[in-house]
This record gives C-alpha cells, sequence and structure tokens, in this order.
C-alpha cells in the first residue's frame, strides 16, 4: 500500500518527529531497528490535526460505503487518548455526532468500576482507535474490552501497521484492520 498523496505532510512530520533508527525492544517484547514515537506527533499541534482529519477522513468513507457511521471512536488508554481527542474535536468544529471514549487496561476499583468510560451505551457501534500496530495486542485488548461492555467494534483504525503480523492476529479475532500508513511508506521494509 503506498499512501495517498493528501498524507504526505503526516509521513514527513512523523519521520521528522517519530521514526528513530537504533536497537529497540517494542511493547510487543520484539527487537526492532527503528522505532516510532507517535505520541511525538499524536500530541504535536500540527500532528494532532493531520491524524484527527485523516482519520475522520477515513471514517466518513467507509460509513458512507456501508451507510454505517460509528457512534463513538475510542481506544486503549493512554496511547489512543490524543487520538480520539483529535477526531472527536475536528468531528464536532463539523457538527459530526462523534463520541469519544477510552477504555482502560483493568477497571477501576472505585467510583463506577468500569474499564470503558464515556458517553457510550451497550449497542452503539464504535471505531478502536490505535497509533501503531506492531503484534496488534493493545487494540484487541480494547476491541474486547469494548465488547465485553457491550459495544459493536465495526473495524480498528491505526495510524500506521509495522507489517509485523498484527494484521493476522486481527483477522484470528474476527477484526478488521485499517491503518492510514505502513512501514513502507517510510522506506523502511518489515523486519
Amino acid at each position: 500500500m503506498t499512501a495517498d498523496a493528501h498524507l504526505k505532510p503526516l509521513i514527513d512530520l512523523m519521520e521528522q518527529e517519530a521514526l528513530q533508527q537504533g536497537d529497540f525492544t517494542l511493547a510487543s517484547g520484539k527487537k526492532a531497528s527503528y522505532y516510532l514515537d507517535c505520541r511525538r506527533v499524536t500530541l504535536h499541534p500540527q500532528g494532532a490535526g493531520l491524524i484527527g482529519n485523516a482519520m475522520l477522513n477515513f471514517i466518513g468513507r467507509q460509513g458512507g460505503t456501508s451507510g454505517d457511521m460509528p457512534d463513538a471512536v475510542g481506544g486503549m488508554a493512554i496511547g489512543a487518548d490524543p487520538i480520539t481527542a483529535s477526531i472527536v474535536t475536528i468531528a464536532g468544529s463539523q457538527e459530526i455526532d462523534l463520541y469519544g471514549f477510552m477504555v482502560r487496561k483493568e477497571a477501576k476499583e472505585h467510583g463506577m468500576g468500569r474499564q470503558v468510560e464515556g458517553p457510550v451505551e451497550p449497542g452503539q457501534n464504535v471505531v478502536i482507535v490505535e497509533d501503531v500496530i506492531t503484534s496488534g495486542g493493545s487494540a484487541i485488548q480494547a476491541a474486547e474490552a469494548a465488547q465485553a461492555f457491550g459495544l459493536n467494534v465495526m473495524y480498528v483504525l491505526a495510524i500506521i501497521d509495522r507489517l509485523a503480523g498484527g494484521e493476522a492476529a486481527f483477522a484470528a479475532k474476527g477484526l478488521q484492520l485499517h491503518t492510514l500508513l505502513t512501514i513502507r511508506d517510510f522506506g523502511i521494509e518489515p523486519e
């Protein structure tokens, strides 16, 4: 997959701010010769807007083809929180009723004792958002928690796929993965 031309500013910003070369251990435990610190882009003043707009546009295109728009977007705290906030903020500025939610790693021991937080109700359609897909573990955990809460997970939408087996992991769970970019958009072959 080669990214659409409108994603070039996002690719440029990610190369400048997020992509690092070296020896790294990823959250999945895998070793890698590069690392994508997407928080440097999701929390960047231009990056947040680029990501929020690109994801909202993708969601709108998907909704237009299937006839179903999600009620909300969200994902695993803390990584998905700035992505969710960007999408929801831009949707609100365009008068689109798209809410946000967050998934905690574990249910709270106090208050409502929820693992899924935000203005969502069982039965609603949602999209799980994520920054980087390697093994897919974090987004799968978020999707499973959302499903256990009673939400209908339409698909997972991430900024970038490292092409390291995540798509197969989603398929094994019956989840569809979409990404704005893959590591090949940076001229890097999967490891």
